[in-house]
């Protein structure tokens, strides 16, 4: 007879697939488990859905979605909202799914780790827990949360979820430095955002994606993808995109969407950057056609302490296209692309440093062919999600080993 497969509970409230525009990781990494002999059933959120609840099975996934409303553009107050809806729905679905083995939690938020310790407490069910973001500092620093009796709620909670995990993920060496704060170094293991370098690499350019977008096909191109929030200081870029206004040369592109997104474009329409271009989102194939006829790629976030731990999703992917790449957090991703000579680090609040560095990459083709060069074999070697799911894997197989 064979043995029944262990079974996966996998909580993410943003859960998207490569057919979507978001985060994939949690994709990815369900796909590796399943090839390694798991059960895997994911429960997040949809703002689409016209039912409380719809399952469905997505490349052998089980993925339950829940009726929970967010977006990028929502208030503080709608967003909180939406975390505490989807945390109690969640728990609601959870304690409703039968034999479950081991449950992992994803942030952000932090309320996602709520019914994973619920499950844990009252049905003796392990948990990892995965930190993509350092929650509740993050909203702390940006001043989202405020209130003093609200902040150490959220930071005994935050200590609660780590002490009753059996293991956590971190995504940063300083999210790991946060963790470790009040947890042991035997733990916590540090498995960064992916790069895919089968669904980002370098080819010819689609110059006829670039005529549908109203670009100049002989222009140099920057390029900024992801969200454009207020975590992401994209103003920043905008900024320094002024020192272009009269080069036709140049064109800074934008793909994404977020609450900061209809002040960038008023803004560009008020001081008439006509070489800044908003595109809008896209699924994965179509980010990396436009990634890939871009010369640079740019990863902004605010000049704020704990945002320099961020493990962003753009970085990695630009990295497997195997294009040059500034960043501009003083943190670990500024010495990834100092140490592997694959790019520059700019002080955000200083625009004309932004201006120099693009000039220097768009006056040196062989330095640009360098750190293209040099951030493909770094995305080949050691970033690939072919790399780092087998890694995750591993912390599962730790955990709750298949037999």
């Amino acid at each position: 007879m064979r043995e029944k497969k262990k079974h996966i509970l996998y909580i993410h409230q943003y859960f998207k697939t490569p057919k979507e525009p978001g985060g994939t990781r949690s994709y990815w990494i369900s796909k590796a488990l399943i090839d390694k002999g798991f059960d895997v059933t994911i429960i997040t959120a949809s703002s689409t859905i016209k039912v409380p609840k719809s399952k469905v099975v997505i490349d052998g996934i089980n993925v339950i979605y829940l009726k929970v409303p967010y977006d990028q553009k929502m208030s503080v107050f709608k967003r909180l909202k939406s975390f505490f809806l989807f945390m109690l729905k969640s728990l609601a679905a959870s304690l409703n799914i039968k034999g479950i083995d081991l449950v992992l939690a994803t942030s952000t938020p932090l309320t996602v780790g709520f019914p994973a310790l619920i499950l844990k407490l009252f049905k003796g069910k392990k948990f990892i827990f995965e930190v993509r973001d350092l929650w509740p500092q993050v909203p702390i620093q940006m001043g989202a949360l405020n209130n003093k009796y609200l902040i150490y709620l959220a930071k005994l909670f935050e200590k609660i979820i780590y002490k009753n995990a059996i293991h956590i993920v971190a995504l940063s060496p300083g999210m790991a430095d946060g963790v470790l704060k009040y947890e042991c170094g035997e733990k916590v293991t540090i498995i960064p955002n992916m790069a895919k370098i089968k669904e980002f690499w370098p080819r010819n350019k689609n110059y006829d994606l670039m005529i549908k977008f109203c670009l100049n096909k002989d222009s140099f191109k920057i390029l900024h993808f992801g969200a454009l929030g207020e975590a992401n200081g994209a103003m920043n870029i905008i900024k320094g995109a002024q020192f272009f206004k009269n080069d036709s040369e140049v064109e800074f592109v934008f793909i994404g969407g977020g609450s900061k997104e209809y002040e960038l474009i008023e803004y560009c329409k008020e001081n008439n950057l006509d070489n800044i271009h908003f595109l809008g989102k896209f699924p994965m194939e179509e980010v990396s056609e436009i990634v890939n006829f871009c010369d640079v790629s740019v990863v902004s976030f605010k000049d704020i302490p704990i945002l320099y731990t961020n493990s962003p999703n753009k970085l990695f992917d630009s990295l497997s296209a195997g294009k040059p790449i500034i960043v501009n957090s003083a943190g670990w991703t500024k010495e990834l692309v100092e140490n592997n000579n694959c790019g520059f680090y700019v002080d955000p609040l200083k625009p004309s440093e932004l201006k120099e560095r693009i000039v220097l990459l768009k006056n040196d083709p062989k330095l640009r062919e360098l750190m293209g060069q040099n951030s493909r074999s770094l995305a080949v070697d050691k970033y690939d999600k072919s790399i780092l799911c087998k890694q995750f894997v591993e912390v599962v197989n730790q955990v709750f080993p298949i037999k």
